[in-house]
């Protein structure tokens, strides 16, 4: 869909370069919001329930500092207004009207992502030591990559995720192509397009 042609507003809930290109080429019109939360405070077993929370916290998180904004700008709005308010203190493009039906929707897209390798959940390296070391654990074997999608319709308060899983086989990675490697799918990226589609859709 053609970013102008949209009928509604997206935020996406993310400062992952990655992501926001993978969005971009989906053509999508979208702003920018970014969630602190401690990630490590979050702990499932299953990597496919950790990604999904994850990326429900950091919506629930920003959905929290929209509130907040608008509760600065508006003191007497009532809280059930803001699903469809929010979107027009955040957002200025959006028309503001008196009734939620006169805003138009705003979908807001948080994610996350781990790699599984031999069973053993890994987030984001802490270091580029670390981030060398997985490469050279990566070399002539095998991950899979797990990212989740968790959208939110600002302004009708449906909100749901999903998972998408990738198995990623190895040759053997030289160093100086550990150095330079970089992710080349969308969903090893950390934004599946074709889940992103179906939730945008659903959510709608």
């Amino acid at each position: 869909m053609a970013a102008n042609a949209s009928p509604f507003k997206i935020i996406l809930g993310s400062s992952s370069v990655a992501r926001r290109k993978i969005l971009a080429e989906m053509g999508y019109d979208f702003t920018i919001m970014t969630a602190d939360i401690d990630e490590k405070s979050i702990r499932k077993e299953i990597p496919e329930e950790l990604v999904v929370a994850l990326a429900e916290a950091k919506a629930e998180a920003i959905i929290s500092k929209l509130e907040s904004l608008l509760n600065q700008n508006k003191d007497d709005t009532p809280t059930l207004l803001i699903a469809a308010d929010t979107a027009a203190a955040i957002l200025p493009r959006i028309p503001t009207g008196d009734y939620i039906n006169d805003v138009e929707p705003t979908l807001l897209i948080t994610a996350d992502q781990v790699v599984v390798y031999e069973g053993v959940i890994r987030e984001k390296p802490s270091s580029k030591e670390e981030a060398r070391k997985f490469m050279k654990d990566y070399s002539g074997g095998q991950a899979a990559t797990v990212s989740s999608v968790f959208v939110s319709n600002l302004k009708s308060g449906f909100r749901k995720g999903d998972w998408d899983r990738v198995e990623i086989h190895f040759h053997e990675i030289p160093d100086d192509v550990i150095e330079k490697l970089v992710g080349t799918t969308d969903s090893v990226m950390g934004l599946p397009k074709a889940l992103t589609e179906k939730l945008l859709k659903e959510a709608l």
